[in-house]
């Protein structure tokens, strides 16, 4: 019996090791397992963010889709408001006065129906996302507001075509 339990203990200490290499290679496959796990999610994460990045970049492609259209118009709109400043008031041109402030009339609506629209400026601050500072010129307003316009600015929806170009009042020298 004695010769037994060497070859006993001899067994048992193997299969002890089989059972320790065995946990290690299921620690192993388990841990390798959670890595392609995680990397599938991953990539499935990547492959949502690219999908909703694309249908996003799919819809201001279409809503943007006139915007070199309209500041092509713009001149337009800009030619028709000059031609209406620099119309005397004489009785022998109301007709063609009238003619032309129809069609700028229409004109704003057609922009107003794509989601174009006029920049306000004229007696509000100065906002370097849509005015343009041109000139400044002392003035009785706050240092900083916008006296004059020079060309109206622009939106398409929620972007700017063209920044308003404005005169801005400064503040009055001490010498004045």
């Amino acid at each position: 019996m004695t010769a037994e339990t060497p070859e006993n203990g001899a067994d048992e200490m193997s299969i002890e090791e089989q059972l320790a290499a065995a946990r290690e290679e299921i620690v192993a496959l388990v841990a390798e397992r959670d890595a392609e796990k995680d990397r599938a999610l991953r990539m499935a994460a990547e492959a949502e963010n690219t999908r909703r990045r694309l249908e996003r970049d799919k819809a201001d492609a279409v809503q943007y889709a006139a915007a070199g259209f309209a500041r092509d118009m713009l001149s337009v709109a800009d030619n028709l408001a000059r031609a209406l400043e620099a119309l005397p008031t004489d009785e022998a041109l109301q007709n063609l006065r009238n003619g032309l402030e129809a069609t700028q009339r229409e004109l704003v609506s057609i922009f107003e129906r794509h989601g174009i629209r006029r920049v306000a400026a004229t007696g509000l601050p100065l906002d370097p996302n849509c005015h343009q500072a041109m000139v400044e010129v002392e003035s009785d307003a706050e240092a900083g507001t916008i006296v004059s316009e020079l060309q109206a600015g622009w939106m398409l929806k929620d972007r700017l075509l063209r920044p308003a170009l404005v005169t801005v009042a400064k503040a009055k020298s001490a010498a004045a």
